[in-house]
């Protein structure tokens, strides 16, 4: 079941699209985790999204929690990242891997990303729609892209088993968690995470896919990242660390999590302009897609 909210008569109304591609209301949003916020205030935003965008979130997040599933993201990210900002250490990286046929250790994710699922918290409220115009942040030369795939929680879970998890998740969107590049470098060495590299934007599909839909296929899902028209990379779903169960039962230690909020499974290998030398430019188009579950299109603006 597809679900996308949209303003109409000065209200903000779920709705649900019919097999014959028509949509109607929708009044049971249990699947988007129900009313987290005032209701005024969740038409203030969506009249703000909506002047921007002609779109709003299918639902407004009531946190955010962003993983990092994939080793080959993690790896092609820094070797990407040791390309374009420091280039003299770029040969060495390169020699050893052409003569070990071996990521260069540095590249690697911490030990602590095999023995459990690691996230960070990001800004739920600066979420924008697919559609929204994306600027540079003024202190960044480096603005990314990230393709993900998200997913919200229907019911509380409360040091949960991996199966119990699962079947807490209500629907899934496709996630961009807009990176400034730059910044992220000189921040993650702090210890403390990212923050002006993250926190300025993240973006959602406009519209969300029911999990019954989504969850027998999550581990064969593809897309692709579309820039100014042409394909610069395709993405799966496939050969991630940790499952969703496991990465939700460990949110979930000693810790309540609650209907509304969001989770992100981290970049899919290939889904990041680091990976693959595709940065993005003032008067770019990009175009992320989860086949499946949706799309996020913004264009590029300094």
């Amino acid at each position: 079941m597809k679900l996308r909210r949209v303003l109409a008569d000065g209200r903000l109304e779920l709705q649900v699209l019919n097999a014959d591609g028509s949509w109607d209301s929708a009044p049971d949003s249990s699947a988007l985790g129900g009313a987290v916020f005032a209701p005024d205030w969740e038409l203030a935003n969506a009249e703000r999204h909506h002047e921007v965008s002609g779109t709003v979130l299918p639902f407004q997040p009531a946190s955010f929690r962003d993983f990092m599933l994939y080793e080959k993201h993690a790896v092609d990210a820094a070797r990407g990242l040791v390309s374009r900002f420091m280039p003299a250490a770029a040969p060495v990286a390169s020699v050893f891997e052409k003569l070990t046929r071996k990521p260069f250790p540095p590249f690697k994710p911490k030990p602590l990303f095999y023995r459990q699922p690691i996230y960070y918290m990001s800004n739920h409220l600066s979420f924008v729609p697919s559609g929204t115009p994306v600027a540079f942040p003024a202190y960044s030369e480096a603005l990314d892209y990230e393709l993900e795939i998200g997913f919200v929680l229907r019911a509380p879970l409360r040091n949960a088993a991996p199966q119990e998890a699962l079947d807490a998740i209500g629907a899934f969107v496709v996630v961009n968690d807009l990176s400034a590049r730059d910044v992220q470098r000189a921040e993650m060495v702090t210890g403390l995470g990212p923050q002006k590299a993250k926190h300025f934007a993240s973006s959602m599909s406009a519209v969300a896919v029911t999990a019954d839909e989504v969850l027998p296929k999550i581990g064969g899902l593809t897309g692709s990242v579309v820039i100014n028209g042409r394909t610069v990379s395709t993405v799966s779903s496939a050969g991630p660390q940790w499952q969703l169960g496991d990465m939700l039962a460990h949110a979930s230690r000693d810790e309540t999590l609650y209907p509304g909020e969001l989770f992100a499974t981290g970049t899919l290998p290939g889904g990041s302009g680091m990976e693959t030398g595709s940065w993005l430019r003032p008067g770019d188009d990009l175009t992320l897609t989860i086949d499946g579950i949706g799309e996020i299109t913004h264009t590029i603006t300094r």
